[in-house]
């Protein structure tokens, strides 16, 4: 198996049946990569939309990894897809629909044919955006570069796709939303080549977003992400997936 593709799906039922029709459709005959789909404790539907999309035998690339409920982070869900994939190369995207599945297989591709593809990861660059989100991302990456001394561009952006080897590297992953930070600046002070693409970043199909979805909850991410940062710089302790 060359590539695995985890995506998170936290009360994403009515988004399911969406990305699962659009990974089918990319997945062709000779397809050499899986997809992980993780219930990270929902208390949605969830589980019986997988079990009902999932029936299909053309669809048998596709694995559900069941996190029990209650719902303990959002990196908590990513690091058990990770755990329980079995490509040597590892990718994570989202369940929302926001950014399309033939992205993960772009950033592959670029993996692919970088010099040293055993130190590389390529991620998103997500481009359309409002201009109060393209603010809100500019201040996460200074607040990164000022306590972490690393330019950590759009750190939320996906995919994300890298060599197992930056797996085995990562021996302390937060449990919540700043697994997306720990592994960028993983592979900086690693040493991978960081690599982006640019990628669309479109509207919610269903529902609203976990933890963006007005400004309050972005200055408490903000608060969270300063918080996890200085944490990572000191090597101080913090709840671990």
């Amino acid at each position: 198996m060359n590539l695995s593709i985890v995506v998170p799906c936290y009360n994403e039922a009515a988004n399911l049946p969406s990305l699962i029709s659009r990974f089918t459709e990319i997945h062709t005959p000779g397809s050499d990569w899986e997809l992980l789909l993780v219930d990270n404790g929902s208390k949605d539907d969830t589980a019986a939309v997988l079990e009902r999309e999932l029936g299909d035998p053309t669809r048998s690339f596709i694995r559900v990894v069941t996190v029990p409920s209650p719902n303990v982070g959002y990196g908590h869900g990513i690091m058990s897809g990770l755990r329980a994939a079995k490509g040597d190369v590892l990718a994570w995207t989202h369940a929302d629909g926001q950014t399309p599945p033939s992205d993960v297989l772009r950033a592959f591709d670029v993996l692919a044919g970088s010099k040293n593809p055993a130190r590389t990861f390529v991620k998103g660059r997500r481009r359309n955006r409002p201009v109060k989100d393209v603010l809100f991302t500019a201040g996460m990456q200074a607040f990164a570069t000022a306590i972490l001394w690393e330019s950590l561009a759009d750190i939320n952006g996906q995919p994300k796709v890298f060599p197992r080897a930056l797996l085995d590297l990562a021996v302390a992953p937060p449990i919540d939303l700043s697994l997306d930070l720990y592994f960028l600046y993983l592979a900086r002070t690693e040493r991978f080549d960081v690599q982006s693409i640019d990628v669309h970043f479109g509207d919610r199909e269903h529902g609203e977003s976990k933890w963006a979805f007005n400004w309050r909850s972005k200055a408490r991410n903000i608060a969270r992400s300063v918080k996890f940062m200085s944490a990572l710089r000191r090597g101080a302790d913090y709840p671990r997936a």
